[in-house]
């Protein structure tokens, strides 16, 4: 994965958040990221459920992630394609998010839609083989039966599947789910050539919408400039 230049991407952010503090709602922010990015789609619902574990075989919950808006994503570790470049597009995204305050508000979070090849020493050594941050990343999977239909029955609540092959492979679209912090599934970027500062300018606005109280901040769209 290539690595941005903190400054190139400062400058970056800086000039798409510029557009966007104009907005003086979410509802506005998504229709201006809907005439820019053809890749988002806005969904505003409940996220689905989930109760899987981590490659120490912690349980892990979607409500564990309550207070942070949470980039999810689907994967399996020995698909040979569009699965890797996946994950390191979500790499370069918290590389930029992780640059700023934002990142002890943000989780980002991959699972596999094939537990039972997916071991915990895949798990563990996925992230650094793709430049994930384990200081806000896991990698999850179903509980201890180590059930694929677990992970890829969630995957299709979240609106994709993940069709195994006689070969061992898997036919699946790619999409990167955003979340909020109080758990409501907001948006999808679909595919892979997404601009990566638009998804962190839509991180950002959920991330700094809410005051410690859970009330609007009348200054909120001003950190989305304040931050960069």
């Amino acid at each position: 994965m290539q690595s941005l230049k903190p400054m190139a991407a400062s400058l970056a952010l800086l000039a798409v958040s510029a557009s966007t503090v104009a907005a003086h709602s979410l509802d506005d922010l998504e229709a201006q990221l809907g005439d820019r990015e053809n890749y988002f789609q806005p969904i505003g619902k409940e996220a689905p459920d989930f109760a899987l574990e981590d490659a120490e075989a912690r349980a892990v919950v979607l409500e564990d992630f309550h207070s942070k808006v949470v980039v999810l994503h689907f994967v399996y570790a020995s698909c040979p394609d569009v699965c890797p470049l996946h994950a390191e597009r979500i790499a370069e995204i918290q590389a930029m998010v992780n640059r700023t305050p934002m990142r002890e508000l943000v989780q980002f979070v991959t699972i596999t839609t094939d537990p039972a090849n997916d071991t915990p020493d895949v798990l563990r050594e996925y992230g650094p083989a793709h430049g994930l941050d384990p200081v806000n990343w896991m990698f999850l999977t179903s509980g201890p039966d180590r059930s694929e239909d677990t992970t890829r029955n969630l995957a299709e609540r979240f609106g994709h599947k993940f069709t195994q092959t006689e070969d061992g492979y898997q036919i699946h679209g790619v999409v990167t789910h955003i979340i909020d912090r109080e758990g409501r599934w907001q948006a999808n970027f679909h595919g892979l050539k997404f601009e990566p500062t638009n998804v962190v300018v839509y991180i950002n606005a959920l991330a700094n919408a809410h005051g410690s109280e859970g009330h609007p901040e009348p200054d909120w769209w001003d950190k989305i400039l304040s931050l960069f």
